[in-house]
């Protein structure tokens, strides 16, 4: 929409990215998305006869120096929700307005602003349902803006920041993921197009199980803002009113958007939220500080097999179901009891979704320390989630190919296999797959007694968070 306005006024148009610390300090596979999806920008713009010019640095200098290179007037942009950002955001404005500069910004990457939806006494929500309900009461979000095929551009060109300089923290350092992955506005679209066309019909039935591949695996295009939830929105209900898809599926799916948007309103209201629990309380849990069972867990080595195939998923794609996340993330916090911190710091390095809002949503709501948490005491046992969702151990088998020959369900607890099942399939456990790093029912136990102690009040005593904080890197 910025780009759109921006047109609209007739005039020649620099449309440019500022490489910011938080680009640079984000993770690998983050960094590689953003690499290939700003060269698509680059190449969708000048198909139009324009081109994106890069800075690398400070915002604030870098629209000083394009305003005195170019003799603009006017700066728009799209919002960011992440606090930093928008308070970047807000001291450029402020100071660029103070010199009389035509300053604007737009919405283009939530359906509805924080501040647009309230609760009846003028606080955002804290409960999911009925902030949807909220939602859904309101118009229809507008349809997106199309641009057109040719952008009016100054005579002189400008100089610009290579795209993979050094200055500009986008180095393609996960380059692993290219096969499994195309960012960029084209790519987008064919992989809305396709989940439209195939899978949002059978959305409901097959969206918790990881083989099925049944999601839209969008995240990362609308974090990037390679496409944005309207259109994401308007796609998916037109489905529904051609009769592609049930209403049913339609509404599940848009509900997910809504999850979305809700970690964006929560973090709105909790600027801090990923690095303080919402229920305060939290903040005197016994979390345990054990470095090397962290990297256990971030390898894939746990001895769970649904949790260890989810770890590797991550490691080789960059993205992980959301299932057999709030799988991994609840034997971390639970069974581990390592702090949701830790957790969250892990995926925002590998996951090319690291979304600040939804990230931190995530790990709070399974550790049940979050707005509209689940309940602190709903711990999953890792095997009986395998078995329902997992049912012939076909994801398994895929990230976890150690296994692959043995039956289902005993590819999903091989330490309760029989020998000859064991022998058959060439498994000796302790060298070709680890014994189970824990025993469900005892961690299940510790944990409980823990939150019943946090509950009483009692101090933490094991609380060392920052002590295992290398673990994450």
């Amino acid at each position: 929409p910025a780009l759109a306005a921006a047109i609209e006024r007739g005039r020649p148009v620099v449309p440019f990215f500022v490489h910011d610390d938080d680009e640079a300090r984000a993770g690998a596979a983050s960094r590689w998305w953003l690499h290939q999806s700003l060269a698509a920008l680059d190449a969708s713009l000048r198909a139009r006869g324009s081109r994106l010019v890069l800075r690398a640095g400070s915002a604030a200098e870098a629209i000083d120096s394009l305003l005195a290179q170019t003799n603009a007037d006017a700066v728009y942009w799209n919002r960011r929700h992440e606090p930093a950002a928008a308070a970047r955001e807000r001291a450029v404005a402020t100071e660029l307005r103070g010199r009389g500069v035509d300053c604007r910004s737009y919405n283009a990457s939530l359906l509805a602003e924080p501040w647009t939806i309230r609760a009846s006494g003028g606080d955002g929500y804290r409960v999911f349902t009925p902030f949807w309900r909220a939602l859904r009461a309101n118009d229809p979000p507008a349809p997106s803006q199309w641009l057109p095929d040719a952008i009016a551009t100054p005579d002189r060109p400008l100089a610009s920041e290579p795209l993979a300089s050094p200055r500009s923290g986008a180095a393609s350092g996960a380059a692993e993921f290219a096969g499994c992955w195309t960012p960029g506005e084209a790519g987008a679209l064919d992989r809305l197009h396709a989940f439209i066309g195939s899978d949002l019909a059978r959305y409901g039935q097959c969206r918790d199980q990881p083989a099925a591949e049944a999601t839209s695996r969008l995240s990362a295009h609308l974090h990037f803002g390679d496409i944005g939830p309207r259109q994401v929105w308007h796609a998916a209900v037109a489905a529904a009113a051609e009769g592609r898809a049930q209403p049913s599926d339609v509404e599940r799916f848009l509900s997910e958007l809504g999850w979305r948007e809700f970690a964006y309103h929560l973090l709105h209201q909790f600027p801090n939220l990923a690095e303080v629990p919402v229920r305060p309380e939290f903040e005197r849990f016994e979390w345990i500080g054990d470095a090397a069972a962290l990297r256990t867990w971030q390898q894939g080595l746990t001895g769970y097999p649904i949790v260890d195939a989810g770890m590797r998923q991550l490691l080789q794609t960059g993205w992980m179901h959301n299932r057999v996340r709030m799988i991994a993330a609840s034997f971390l916090t639970k069974h581990l009891r390592i702090d949701w911190r830790d957790g969250q710091s892990w995926f925002r390095q590998r996951l090319v979704d690291a979304d600040l809002a939804n990230n931190a949503l995530g790990w709070q709501w399974v550790a049940g320390c979050g707005a509209d948490a689940a309940p602190f005491f709903r711990i999953f046992n890792p095997t009986l989630q395998a078995e329902r969702f997992d049912a012939d151990g076909s994801y398994v088998r895929r990230w976890v190919p150690e296994l692959r020959a043995l039956p289902a369900p005993a590819i999903h607890a091989p330490w309760a296999a029989r020998p000859a099942d064991l022998a058959a399939a060439g498994i000796r456990l302790g060298a070709d797959y680890p014994w189970p790093m824990v025993d469900h029912a005892s961690a299940r136990q510790q944990a409980l007694d823990a939150y019943r102690r946090m509950r009483s009040g009692a101090p933490a005593a094991v609380r060392a968070r920052g002590a295992h904080q290398g673990g994450s890197a």
